[in-house]
């Protein structure tokens, strides 16, 4: 198997995961937020499937020289939500947290669903020389789109896997 064949395998895993984590939740739901110590809370099923969709968007865009859809696709618009739209959650305070509550699990899953299907668009295109070209030098060593490729499926991952744990705290009564 190609590198990029097991990028698209990796990347093709998330979306099951997604609609699993949000599928049948209202906005109060995916808003839930659990309790932490103190006053602390974590991040919500909605903040979590935002912003792994939102870095996705922003790292495919930047690595294929295009914009965001979030901004060319009016998936800003859409979500209204009171944040720069530039912003993709990273370093996100308590309050900004508070401030991702999509209409619904729909909404999520549609800007997803746009993101993901243009990842796979570019993933599909590479080849082996592509996947050695230098994306970003700010690192010691820099990083390949190879790697940067990778770092957001373990971002995925990551996030969408919390979101499927808050699901679970969530709906423990059901049961």
């Amino acid at each position: 198997m190609s590198a990029t064949a097991t990028l698209e395998e990796a990347y093709g895993r998330i979306p099951d995961a997604v609609r699993r984590a949000v599928t049948g939740l209202d906005p109060s739901q995916l808003a839930f937020r659990p309790a932490g110590p103190g006053s602390a809370a974590g991040n919500s099923i909605a903040w979590l499937v935002w912003h792994l969709a939102r870095v996705q968007d922003n790292h495919i865009a930047d690595a294929a020289a295009l914009p965001e859809l979030w901004v060319v696709g009016g998936w800003a618009g859409r979500f209204a939500l009171d944040l720069d739209e530039s912003d993709t959650g990273y370093g996100h305070s308590s309050a900004q947290v508070s401030k991702v509550r999509p209409a619904s699990a729909d909404l999520l899953v549609d800007y997803f669903d746009a993101v993901h299907a243009r990842t796979l668009e570019f993933v599909t295109g590479l080849d082996e020389a592509d996947l050695s070209r230098i994306v970003d030098t700010s690192w010691n060593p820099p990083v390949t789109l190879q790697v940067r490729l990778v770092s957001v499926i373990e971002d995925c991952m990551q996030h969408v896997g919390q979101a499927a744990y808050v699901r679970g705290l969530l709906t423990q009564d059901e049961n």
